[in-house]
């Protein structure tokens, strides 16, 4: 097979998301589960949801974030990450656009999404 093409768009080709990609990647954190809300596929630990697929489109995704967090990786990546619109995104829902972002920057959004639903379960536990 060849591959034509500038070496940015080679790369984007190779390292393109998919639905299947980001559920891999959730399904890898510790101890995350799939489960389903409003007729779309989330991803939860100890019963929180940290990610899901599916919203508003097939093309997209979300990962909640911290209000920090969801500024950088917007700043960072306009084109792969924005906040959600109303309320869920003010509060870090952070929308992911699966064609513009690659493997590597979604493991760190979904990292850092699964540890602030992780570390909320952890302190409340401590109570």
């Amino acid at each position: 097979m060849l591959i034509t093409g500038s070496p940015s768009s080679i790369v984007g080709a190779l390292n393109l998301m998919t639905a299947q990609v980001f559920r891999r990647i959730a399904l890898s954190l510790p101890q995350a589960t799939e489960n389903s809300h409003m007729d779309h596929p989330d991803f939860r630990v100890g019963g929180k949801i940290f990610a899901s697929l599916g919203y508003p489109n097939d093309k997209c995704g979300m990962v909640k974030l911290q209000p920090e967090e969801q500024e950088s990786f917007s700043q960072n990546y306009p084109d792969a990450f924005a906040p959600v619109k109303g309320g869920w995104g003010r509060q870090g829902a952070t929308q992911v656009h699966l064609e513009n972002v690659d493997a590597p920057t979604l493991r760190r959004a979904m990292t850092a999404a699964h540890q602030n639903v992780t570390s909320k379960r952890s302190s409340r536990n401590k109570r």
